[in-house]
This record gives structure tokens, sequence and C-alpha cells, in this order.
């Protein structure tokens, strides 16, 4: 296996659209959502062992999910698990471990992927990744993975791309524009046109070109990180990370890199992908019976004159819904969230509202 082959995985986000199930300090990367006796980061971190060695995985999280990544990833040493002292989004936490891996290994190439991702079609992502992989050793380009649309979706980010391509024997296209989520009209225009893509959020690229790339696009965080040098993979590292992220801007690597630089190249790709974003992301991927609901577990679950509904509960409760359709109905830690299937984007409101009222002991 190609030693010059790194993963990076980003796992601290909080789920909060999975709420009562995902909280704070149990979010939805280290759920079983699906009952298949795996975790969402537990399914990823295997994903990646077909394309890198063990060694050059790692993990990027808040640092109060360390011992969980710890327990569930009980392979993984300290020196792969980069805790985050606090939230920046995702340029932060790329630039980090892309300087880290930079001084493991100057010749790296890295894929960066969320943690909380499905892949139904694990040959062709693999294939995906290598394709790019292979391309991005000899390249300074920054490619992006983006997602065939099967329908007008408005929860997800889209690339739009030129025909022009990177080499002239692929299929890895210059991109045009990025559009954040649009509404339902342009997302079916986007449909319609044929050269747009839902936006993945999983990256290919050399350490020295995403480096250079956070030199010209986001020059202040990559002095900031650039003066870890002597402290990455050290002791020194932790304190000298504590202090580095108060200093980083609140930026996402799409606004602060993607969108502004003139070497982003896209392939269009087709393996069975959900980002997991929302209940009906789950439902929509969950086995379902005759009348379209989605149970899980089942064992308990009595349903009558009810369909099309996503369900969640503890195995021990005995639950009996009757006359309910195209509900979500969600129970977890003390939590009962009943809601229409059509409203879940509230999901993310409610829980505001609900630590507004309560604190954190809900949340």
């Amino acid at each position: 296996m190609n030693k010059n082959k790194y993963a990076l995985i980003m796992a601290g986000g909080v789920g909060s659209r999975f709420w009562p199930v995902s909280r704070t300090e149990f979010p939805k990367q280290f759920i079983d959502f699906f009952g298949v006796g795996k975790t969402l980061i537990q399914s990823t971190y295997e994903r990646f062992l077909n394309i890198c060695p063990p060694e050059n995985i790692f993990i990027v999280t808040n640092e109060i999910y360390t011992d969980l990544i710890k327990e569930q990833l009980p392979d993984m040493m300290d020196n792969q698990i980069l805790a985050e002292p606090m939230m920046r989004n995702t340029a932060p936490c790329i630039a980090y471990g892309a300087s880290k891996i930079a001084e493991i290994n100057p010749d790296a190439t890295i894929v960066v992927a969320p943690s909380d991702h499905t892949i139904a079609n694990q040959p062709a992502f693999i294939n995906a990744i290598e394709k790019c992989m292979e391309v991005a050793v000899t390249c300074d380009c920054l490619i992006t993975l983006g997602i065939k649309p099967n329908r007008p979706d408005t929860g997800y980010g889209y690339i739009q791309y030129a025909d022009e391509t990177l080499l002239e024997d692929n299929d890895i296209h210059k991109v045009k524009t990025f559009t954040e989520k649009p509404n339902l009209e342009l997302a079916k225009s986007f449909l319609q046109s044929g050269d747009f893509l839902w936006n993945a959020g999983i990256f290919i690229w050399s350490a020295k070109a995403i480096n250079k790339a956070l030199q010209k696009h986001l020059p202040d965080m990559h002095e900031i990180f650039v003066g870890g040098k002597n402290s990455y993979n050290t002791e020194n590292e932790k304190a000298f990370i504590s202090n580095a992220y108060q200093l980083c801007t609140n930026i996402s690597i799409d606004f602060g890199i993607m969108e502004k630089a003139d070497n982003v190249y896209v392939l269009p790709s087709d393996f069975g992908w959900s980002d997991l974003g929302t209940w009906a992301s789950i439902y929509e991927m969950a086995e379902k019976d005759y009348v379209g609901n989605a149970v899980i577990p089942s064992e308990q679950v009595m349903m009558y004159d009810s369909s099309n509904c996503m369900v969640n509960v503890p195995e021990e409760k005995l639950v009996i819904l009757q006359g309910l359709h195209d509900y979500i109905v969600v129970e977890s830690n003390n939590t009962l969230l009943i809601c229409p299937r059509a409203e879940e984007q509230n999901v993310k409101n409610i829980v505001a509202d609900v630590k507004g009222k309560f604190g954190g002991k809900f949340i």
C-alpha cells in the first residue's frame, strides 16, 4: 500500500438535526443509526483502510470526543487524534491536519472526508478516491468529489463544472461555480442543466497544494499553523494548538479556499452517497415496510393505519402508533420528539428553544 497516501477524517460536529438521539456529549458520528453493529465513524475508518495504511489515518475532532474516538477506534494511536480545543469550522481543522501530516511526510497526498457520511457502493468510492489521488501527486490542484444529483434537493450545496478537464484523458473537470443551498426552483434548474453536482465535502490534494492554497487565500491562518512546525508530533503539540485555535477565524474551507482558488477541479461521481444530514436522509436509506414505515429497531413497535413514518425508539420500549402518516417519531435520553417529516428542518430551531428553556439538560 502506498505510504504517501493519507486520510484526514473530520469528526467534530454535534449533529443537532438528529436530536434527541444525537447529543452534544454523544453526537451522530458515534451512533449506529441503522442497527448494523458499526457506528458512522467506525464505518468511515474501515472504508479508508482500503486506501491508505492504518497509521496514515488521522481524525480531527473536538477534544471532548477524544475518549469516544479511543473507545470506538481502539487501534488509533494518540498521535493520530487531532484534538481541537474549540469549534472553528473546517478551514482551521484542515489547516491543522495538513500541517501536521506535511511535517511527517512532505510528499503526502491527502483525502479529507467527514466521518458521518454513508457510501452504498464501496468499490466505486475507493476507485474515485484513488483516481483523484493519483492525479493530485503530480498536479498542483485541489480536487473535490461531486455527486450526480437525482432530485432537486435544497439541502445540499451545488458545484457547477466546465467541459475543460484536468488532463486530456480523464473526467476530472474544472469547477465553474459553487452555490450554497438553493431554493427549490433554482435546484430544479440545476438538475435540468446537467452540469451541476451535489457538493459532498470530500477533498483530495497533496500536502504541498493545500498548504500553498492556504498561504495564498488564508495567509493569516497559514502563518498560525506554520508556527507549529517544531511542535507537531511532539509533547508540545497540544499547548501550541490550544493557543493557535484562539487566533483562528471561524471559516469553512469552501468559503475560505475552494470558492476563491483557480485550480479547483471536481470528479463527477455516483457511489450511493448520503451525508446523513437529517432524519429524512436516514429514512431514505433505511429499510421500509410495505407502507413505507422505517422502524429502527422494529421488535417492539406496532403500527396501525400508519404510513411513511420514521421511527427510532429504545429497544426495550413498547411503542404503538395509530393513524400517523409522514411523521418522525424519535425517543432517546428521556426526550420524545414527534414531528411531521415535512417540517424536520425545524428540529435545529427546536433544539435552540429547548436549550433556551432548560439549559443543557436535554441537549
